[in-house]
């Protein structure tokens, strides 16, 4: 098979002093793809990169179709595709994502709002709480994305004060569902505006079906499915509104065996509302709780199970809400388009990266040789944490005695070595867990990252700015 042809397309690449043998090296792999030409600025570092100072300090020889500055280039590109007559565009922050960037093989941003399952948040043992904490838990949940609040009552107990809360929530403009065997709570929170009632069994089917509201259908015990549609007939009987719910079990206490209840049920019932509560999943499986999320989101979807019951009691399910929104809204998009629910939207993969990039033994001792300035370029590749500035390069996995080792001879202040600390600090994150380490940004956790202002950044604020 012939060698591929370079592309008439001419592509001129600006890269600073230090980054200019790994650019090279970048355009090497791509030369049978494009002609590209290597541009080096007289700046060092790519993160100090301005449109005006690439203005003033820019000459280009040549013509070319476009050109590819740094992706931390801060300023205006059109000032300068109107200054040089050629294209100026914004690359990857990477060069290492230049081939990506370059041959279209970046993922293209998908629009990720279709969803069609509904989401209940329960605030759990609402009757302990105040109005002000259930209405401060009730807005947090809607920010998360939240379609119902479901005040969960206390079994044995009457709330006396449950028709003030739902009133209140309904004013705040929440819809709103009450978790509740006890016939006094439901009767007052249906007459102040609660919409859906959980839930309806044998027990408390005879009164239920005489109030204007809709009920969730479940097993008078999990197993005994006979129960479940003695339920259903007197509701339908009724002409009462209703969904299902086989209830989901822990895993332990034949979680299999229950999931194929929903599946029964769906096929006895094709046409009838479902819901699953979910939290006997997320609150009682001691595992990071995106993935279980995404995996009963992906059920639900298949089996056009349209309403989920979920909670954030235990440490490790707190995010459960947002992460199902993000869930319902990923699986809708792979099943709608018969695709994998991969490389679409990476808010999901939290403990981990959704891909690591390296310069690679070779690469990190080439730009350690070029190193002309005292400050310290911190890198994590192959098990080990990299240290290096002009005068040496130092390696390892204990940042401890990293420290040690090149801040010997080294006068640093104490904000300097702040500094230091607190990038070995990730480093070190990023070395146990194998993620991306970039220094001067945030590790990154999916949703729940936190954005950093670098160091760079922080220099050229006022101060004022700073502080605030």
């Amino acid at each position: 098979m012939p060698a591929q042809q370079p592309t008439s397309e001419r592509i001129l690449l600006i890269t600073g002093r230090l980054a200019e043998g790994l650019a090279r090296q970048v355009a090497q792999r791509l030369s049978s793809q494009f002609s590209i030409e290597i541009k080096v600025v007289g700046i060092s570092v790519a993160a100090l990169m301005h449109v005006e100072w690439l203005r003033r300090k820019l000459t280009i020889d040549g013509k070319y179709d476009r050109v590819v500055v740094p992706g931390w280039c801060q300023g205006e590109l059109d000032e300068l595709t109107s200054h040089y007559q050629i294209p100026f565009e914004r690359g990857p922050k990477e060069l290492l994502d230049l081939p990506e960037y370059l041959t279209g093989k970046q993922r293209e941003p998908v629009e990720l709002n279709a969803y069609d399952i509904e989401i209940l948040a329960e605030i759990n043992h609402a009757p302990r709480l105040s109005l002000a904490e259930i209405l401060a838990q009730s807005k947090q949940y809607r920010k998360s994305g939240a379609d119902l609040i479901d005040l969960g009552c206390i079994p044995g107990e009457t709330w006396q004060e449950i028709a003030h809360a739902v009133a209140m929530l309904r004013d705040e403009g929440f819809r709103i569902s009450v978790d509740s065997f006890d016939q006094q709570e439901v009767a007052q929170a249906v007459t102040a505006g609660a919409e859906l009632v959980l839930s309806c069994n044998q027990s408390n089917v005879g009164w239920l079906k005489e109030l204007p509201v809709e009920s969730v259908v479940i097993p008078d015990q999990t197993n005994d499915l006979a129960s479940f549609h003695e339920t259903i007939e007197e509701l339908s009987e009724a002409n009462r509104t209703y969904r299902l719910d086989p209830i989901l079990e822990p895993i332990g206490f034949q979680f299999a065996a229950s999931l194929g209840r929903y599946y029964e049920v769906r096929r006895r019932y094709p046409d009838t509302p479902m819901m699953m509560g979910i939290g006997n999943l997320t609150e009682m499986t001691e595992v990071d709780s995106a993935g279980a999320n995404v995996l009963l989101a992906a059920i639900c979807q298949e089996l056009t199970i349209h309403s989920v019951l979920t909670t954030e009691v235990i440490n490790w399910a707190r995010s459960s809400v947002q992460e199902f929104d993000l869930a319902r809204k990923l699986v809708k998009h792979a099943i709608d388009h018969k695709t994998l629910p991969k490389h679409v939207d990476s808010q999901l993969v939290m403990l981990r990266d959704r891909k690591v990039t390296e310069l690679g033994d070779e690469g990190l001792r080439q730009l350690a040789a070029q190193l002309k300035d005292p400050n310290y370029r911190i890198f994590v590749e192959r098990g080990e944490i990299h240290v290096m500035n002009r005068d040496g390069y130092w390696h390892g996995s204990e940042p401890f005695e990293l420290f040690d080792q090149f801040s010997q001879d080294a006068k640093l202040d104490a904000s300097h070595a702040f500094y230091l600390g607190y990038e070995l600090s990730k480093a070190m994150t990023a070395l146990a867990l194998r993620k991306q380490y970039r220094q001067d940004q945030a590790l990154q956790w999916g949703f729940l990252t936190i954005p950093e202002v670098s160091a760079h950044e922080r220099r050229r604020q006022p101060k004022s700015e700073n502080q605030s």
